[in-house]
Order: C-alpha cells, then structure tokens, then sequence
C-alpha cells in the first residue's frame, strides 16, 4: 500500500493479512513495524500478489489545473505522470491505483470506477477514481435505492462561496492542508479489505 496513513494497511491487517504500507514519509498511522519507509518504487518488484496505490495527485489533479502550465513546463506534471504509470506498469498481479479525478483520464485510460466515501459509510463526499487490475468493483451501498436509516449515510455539508463554487465543508476547512485531505477514509479500507482481500 502506498500511503503514510497507514489506513488500507490496517484494514488489511485487521482481517489477518500480511499487509505493508510504502511511503517517502513516516507513517502516521501508528505502525512503524509495518510500514516501508523510502522509494517505493524500489518496493515493486518484491513479488507482491496486491499493490493499492495512492500516488501523489498535486501535478494531477484537475483541482489544480490553473497551474498545469506551469508544471507542465518545468516537468512536474510529467514526474507526476511517470509515478503513476510505474504503478500501472508494475509487475504485480491485482493493482488498484487511486487518485481524485484528474489528467490520467486522458492521458493514460478513463478510470474503472469512482467512488466517495458516502457510499460506504463515511458521510462525506469526495470524488475518487480507482484505476484496476485483476480486481473487481468496489460494491457498495447505494443509498439512494434504500430506506432503512441504519444504513443510509447522507453526502455531508457543504458550502457555498460568492463566486458560486460549491464544495464540501470538511474539504473546504482543511484548505492549504493536502496530507489532511488525502487521507483514505475508514469506509473505503475496510471495504478494499473485506472485498480484496
């Protein structure tokens, strides 16, 4: 698992699997024993049977598309594309790679499926695009086909500014901050766990 939060990682663990994550930076999930500090590039070829990735989306994202022009010219967009496709070229069986919606679409292939993380409990909303390799969909609960309050979950706040921009509210508070606001939601790793794993 690429991530610093350690949040798939210990999903995965929680349901008796080997499980790793990867990351330049320390993990901030509580379990330096399983986390890989590093490249994690150098982690790829170590014969894995499952890699979920969550590359780095700052030079991907359309969110900050009024500077592509500028990333583009001193190359950290392509850095940021060469990350992503060492992970969709990697030699390892299931690949799941997530990122919010971004470039990748159009530069490499539409991803196979978008989720949030309303759809598996956790009331929020965030547009998250899986790109996957030998798994399936994430299923999930579509609340908008059920009744029974126990499992229905609702988008969260939102809000509104002048300009008319609409965004959710726990995004909109952790402005300026992006390791706060990439952080995978419990919902969505305990769903990749009970369902991949």
């Amino acid at each position: 698992m690429l991530e610093e939060s350690q949040a798939v990682c210990i999903a995965f663990r929680e349901r008796g699997h080997e499980a790793y994550s990867a990351d330049l930076q320390e993990c901030s999930g509580g379990h330096p024993e399983w986390h890989l500090q590093g490249d994690v590039l150098e982690q790829l070829d170590k014969g894995w049977d499952l890699m979920i990735a969550h590359p780095p989306c700052t030079h991907l994202a359309c969110s900050g598309a009024a500077w592509f022009e500028k990333k583009r010219k001193d190359g950290r967009q392509q850095q940021g594309i060469d990350l992503f496709m060492a992970f969709a070229n990697a030699n390892i069986n299931k690949i799941c790679i997530e990122n919010p919606v971004g470039i990748m679409s159009s530069v490499w292939r539409e991803s196979d499926q978008i989720i949030h993380p309303y759809y598996f409990g956790d009331e929020f909303q965030k547009t998250t695009c899986l790109w996957l390799k030998n798994l399936p969909q994430l299923i999930h609960i579509d609340t908008n086909d059920l009744f029974d309050s126990k499992t229905h979950v609702g988008k969260g706040e939102m809000v509104k500014y002048e300009s008319g921009k609409v965004m959710p509210k726990w995004y909109a508070e952790l402005r300026g901050n992006g390791k706060n606001r990439s952080k995978t939601f419990p919902g969505i790793a305990k769903a990749m766990a009970d369902q991949w794993g």
